[in-house]
Formats: C-alpha cells, structure tokens, sequence
C-alpha cells in the first residue's frame, strides 16, 4: 500500500509524514487552494527531504510548459493531472504524470483502467473536501492500479481492506487546519493504511 500525504505547505509537515512512513508528499500549485504553496517555497522545502521519497505536484487548469517549468525548478518528480486534459498537454509534459479521475458517478471509475491514476470524488474546489466516494463503485472493478483519495481518515481505512487498492492518498483527513498536518492524525493514519498490505 503506497501512501501519498497532500497539502503539505510547511517543511514540518513533510518531515513529520516521512517520519511516520508516506512514500510521496503532495505539494498544491493552484492559487485558489486554501493548501497552495508557491513554487519557491516547495522548492526550499524540497531541498531538505532524504532521498526515495515521491514529490508529486498537484496542478489544475495549468498549460503543459508552466506545469514543466515547476516540476524542473522545484524538483518536483510526478505531476499530478487534476483537470480534465488534452492528449496534446499529455504530450508535451516532459515528466512523469498522473491523471486523476474526479468522479461522479460509477462509469467514472472506469476511466484510464489500462494506466495508474488516482480517483478522487468530483468537488468543484479541486481536492480537499474530504467527501468520499461510494465504496460499492469499486466492486467488481481490479484496483490495482487505483490510487483512492478523498473523505480518508484513520478511522474509515479499515473499510478498503477486500479492495486492493495500489495506493490512498489523503489531505484533509490529516489537518489541524487547512495546510497544517495533525502530527497524530498523520502517524495514525499511516499506521492503518499500512494494515491494509
């Protein structure tokens, strides 16, 4: 199971979920995100973590030379896609990406099922609402490849376990507050996430 903490805006947060054992932290590059933090703070942020860790940025609406120019001048090392893309900026984008699947509805799952990608609920404000899906979605769909975000929290991880997710992904359900991680809540969550394989 590979854990990705999101919205980290502080060099704090990042060393204490790596601590606690997350593979990749997310960074927010999108101005309207009560977790956005500036290409130049991730960047001093990024030059203190150890190695093998995943950084992953997140971008929304972004054009493919902009999402390039951030990865390469922060060290980002996976783009995380949260919009709804051209093959053409897929194209063009000279790192590795993720697509992200923002669901509505159930045939939504099915989207990319060939490729990884992270399947998030449909929320307008991109990410950290921390409403979930419905579970009975993924029912009969291999999840191999899914990476799981929204609405998680140490409390309802246990509810994944017969699905076999790759990996889960979390931001709200580890805060104190918008952009500020919950040192408990990160180690907690990390610990039942962990239960699951």
């Amino acid at each position: 199971m590979r854990i990705k903490i999101c919205g980290i805006t502080n060099l704090e947060d990042a060393l204490l979920s790596i601590k606690a054992g997350a593979d990749a932290l997310g960074f927010v590059f999108y101005k309207p995100s009560p977790r956005y933090i500036t290409p130049e703070k991730a960047t001093q942020i990024i030059k203190q973590l150890p190695p093998f860790i995943e950084r992953v940025g997140l971008f929304v609406n972004e054009d493919a030379k902009t999402i390039n120019n951030i990865c390469k001048s922060t060290n980002i090392s996976l783009a995380q896609i949260h919009f709804d893309a051209s093959d053409a900026l897929y194209n063009e984008l000279e790192i590795p990406h993720i697509k992200v699947i923002r669901a509505k509805n159930e045939d939504d799952i099915n989207k990319y099922s060939d490729e990884y990608r992270l399947v998030d609920v449909y929320h307008e404000a991109y990410g950290g609402s921390g409403k979930r899906l419905n579970l009975n979605y993924f029912k009969n769909v291999d999840c191999s490849k899914i990476i799981l975000a929204g609405g998680l929290n140490s409390n309802n991880l246990h509810t994944l376990k017969d699905f076999g997710f790759y990996g889960v992904d979390v931001s709200s359900g580890t805060e104190i507050s918008d952009g500020k991680k919950s040192p408990k809540r990160v180690n907690d969550f990390i610990i039942e996430a962990k239960k699951l394989g």
